[in-house]
Order: C-alpha cells, then structure tokens, then sequence
C-alpha cells in the first residue's frame, strides 16, 4: 500500500480520535458517521432525546469540513421546507429558486418520524436519486450527500414510523445508547461549546481520494457467497433461510443488503489496514445493516426479538 493511502488512513482516524474526545461513549455511531460519508449511505440514528445525536454530526462535519445543515421534522414540515420552493419577483417579474436545507453535505434530519409521510417521501426520493425537482428545474445535490435522520423509539407520542420500503434506503441503523458511567462522568468536563475550538482535518476531496481506496479493497467470491448466503438466510421461503426462525420473521432483507455488506465490509477492511475482506469483517456489520430490514413477527417483538440479533445468528451459523 502507497504512503499516501496509508497517511489518509491515518487522518481519518485522528478525525476519529478527536471526535471521541468529545463525544463520549457514543463510538460506534461516530464509526458509522464516517462509514456512511466513505460508502455514500445513509443512517437512520435512534435513540432517546439527549444522548449526543444532533452533537456527534455537528461534529464530523466540522472535522471534515463538509457543509452541515439540520432541520427539525415537525408534523407541519411541508416538502417545500426541505427541498425549496419557486418565489415570484414582482419587482423582476420572473420565478426565482429558492434552495431548500437540503442543499448541503450533511444533512441532519432531526426526528423524522415526527413528519408526515409526504415529507418522508420528498426526503427519502433526494437520498435515492441525489437530486431534487423544484418547478420544472432538476437540481443536482453536492457529493457526498449523506442524510442522517434521527428518530426516537417508536412507542414515543405523536410519531409516523417510516414504512418498511423507505427503512431499507437506509445503509445502517444505529442505536444510541445511554453512555457507559465514566463517559457520562466526561462529559461533566466538556466546555459549553466544545465545537468552537474544532479545526477542519479533512477535507471533500480527502474523502472523494478514500472512496477510491475503499473500492480496490479485494472481496474474495467465498466471501461475496458468504453476504448473499447471509441476506437469503434472513428469507422466509429460501433454501438458505434458517427455519429455526420461521415463526420469528415476516419477512428477510432485501439484494440491497447485500450490497451495503459488500461495500461497508470493504471500509472496515481499508480501516484496519487489510487489503481484503474477511469473514470478521462482515459479521461486525449485520447487525446495523440487516437489523432494520429483516421484519419480525408481533410475537417475536413481544419477545424482545430483534432483526439485528436473528440476523447476527443467522450470519455467525454460516461462517
């Protein structure tokens, strides 16, 4: 491997380490943040209201100097509040865009299944097609575009779950956790303002020259049998399916699994210094990535049975 892969890799973990010191307990979510920015998907980010969310993305984006923005879905969000409307000028007698919030590297979707399912939709369409149609005009987002969207548990008051089909946009979910104890006695020590005192360490094309990196990583046709065996697995119906769990799964993860295993396995690989994806790799992954489509049944949930544990077992017997 050149200097140069090697020096990226290195700044990206410093980005990493700094970011740590200053969002405690919370590292699996920071991981993803930058795996998300690295692999161009995007994370659906659950958890209780104060537990460094809205913090840990405001953080990233200062350290990669990316162009952030947040928007708080609301249940009178309109699409236009997202994407942007057309103003007329009475004084140039002419329509003129006016660019919405999601115009911008990173975008944080505050709550989003406090919004309607229209916005939802104007949110999900932009992070599929990574462009917006304002009037008559298409407008291109800027690259990357990541959308993080947070949401709080489902059982919360006044919120809309998103529909299995807009779930699986998602390249991973992630849950937040309350901090372990001494990463919450840290943050009693944090300056009112932490964020001020961040430089920029990376940069876009630092990013765009280690998606590059990313992509040479070698996957093995063992190991590419290995996600699709997993994600049919997880398959009511399939030879592959695990009918241990046929009364635990509706229904198994969609090919777009597979390919957010492939592609993420390949930066877990790149981050610790391998040229290739091993079997480790991929299983560190299932969860977050198979977790929120394989969808259990009202029993299996009431059991406190979760598509992120079945899938992991179903992954770890195949290995």
């Amino acid at each position: 491997m050149s200097g140069n892969n090697g020096e990226i890799r290195e700044k990206v973990h410093k980005v990493l380490r700094d970011a740590k010191n200053i969002i405690f307990g919370q590292d699996s979510l920071l991981d993803s943040i930058m795996a998300a920015l690295v692999c161009e998907g995007h994370l659906l980010i659950e958890g209780m209201p104060g537990l460094g969310k809205t913090m840990s993305v405001s953080v990233m984006s200062r350290l990669c100097d990316l162009s952030f923005k947040r928007i708080q879905f609301t249940p009178d969000l309109l699409p236009s509040d997202l994407i942007g409307t057309m103003i007329y000028s009475q004084q140039k007698e002419q329509f003129t865009t006016k660019f919405g919030p999601i115009f911008t590297q990173l975008l944080l979707a505050d709550e989003i299944n406090r919004s309607p399912a229209k916005v939802q939709a104007a949110l999900l369409e932009a992070m599929a097609e990574k462009q917006v149609t304002i009037g008559d005009e298409t407008h291109k987002l800027s690259s990357p575009f990541v959308v993080m969207a947070t949401q709080n548990p489902i059982d919360q008051e006044g919120t809309y779950p998103l529909p299995e089909a807009q779930l699986d946009r998602f390249m991973m979910k992630v849950f937040v956790d309350y901090p372990p104890t001494e990463a919450e006695k840290n943050i009693l020590g944090l300056t009112s303002n932490p964020l001020s005192a961040l430089k920029p360490f990376i940069g876009t094309d630092d990013i765009l020259e280690l998606q590059e990196y990313v992509k040479k990583i070698y996957v093995d046709e063992k190991i590419k049998d290995f996600i699709v065996r997993i994600v049919q697995g997880t398959r009511p119906g399939t030879n592959h399916f695990n009918k241990k769990y046929a009364a635990a799964i509706v229904a198994g993860a969609s090919p777009r699994a597979s390919i957010w295993l492939y592609k993420v396995g390949k930066f877990i690989a790149y981050m610790e210094g391998k040229d290739y994806v091993s079997p480790e790799h991929i299983l560190k992954i299932v969860p977050s990535v198979l977790g929120h489509r394989v969808i259990m049944t009202y029993e299996a949930s009431i059991d406190k049975m979760t598509g992120a544990d079945v899938s992991l077992k179903i992954a770890q017997a195949l290995v």
